[in-house]
C-alpha cells in the first residue's frame, strides 16, 4: 500500500507538467525497491481553493503524502523518502528557484488492524490470477 497523494495549488500547472512530475515520482518508488509494484499509487490534485503563504498571486505549492503499510523499517523508509522528494525537487526545479514554492513529503505508516484492501491487481502482476 505505498500511496503518494499530491495537493497542489493551480498555478503550478501552468509552469510544470503534472503527469510527468506523477510519473517521475513512480519511477522513484519503483526504484526505491522496498514497495510492491502492484500497491504502488501516485495520485494528483489541485486545490483549485487555496491561499498561500502571504497571498500573493505567484505563490504556489505541492505536498506530497506518502501511506504505507506497516513492516518497513525507518531507516528504509527515511531513504526512499529521501529518493523520492529528490525526485520531486528534481522535477519541480523551475518553481523551486524562486522564492514563492513550497514542497513538502510527509510519510504516514498505515495500521494494518485499521486498513481494509481488496486488490485483485496485486494477484495479476504476481502470476497468481
Amino acid at each position: 500500500m505505498p500511496h503518494l497523494s499530491m495537493e497542489y495549488s493551480p498555478a503550478l500547472e501552468t509552469c510544470v507538467d503534472m503527469g510527468a512530475v506523477c510519473r517521475r515520482l513512480h519511477t522513484a518508488m519503483v526504484d526505491a525497491g522496498i514497495f510492491p509494484l502492484a500497491g504502488i499509487r501516485v495520485r494528483a490534485f489541485r486545490a483549485d481553493h487555496c491561499i498561500v503563504a502571504d497571498d500573493l498571486p505567484e505563490n504556489g505549492f505541492l505536498a506530497m503524502t506518502l501511506s504505507v503499510g506497516a513492516g518497513r523499517s525507518t531507516e528504509a523508509l527515511k531513504a526512499a523518502g529521501e529518493d523520492i522528494f529528490a525526485a520531486a525537487r528534481d522535477a519541480l526545479a523551475g518553481p523551486l528557484s524562486t522564492p514563492h514554492f513550497a514542497l513538502s513529503l510527509e510519510i504516514r505508516q498505515i495500521d494494518p488492524e485499521l486498513s481494509w484492501k481488496d486488490t485483485p491487481i496485486h494477484a495479476r502482476l504476481s502470476g497468481k490470477a
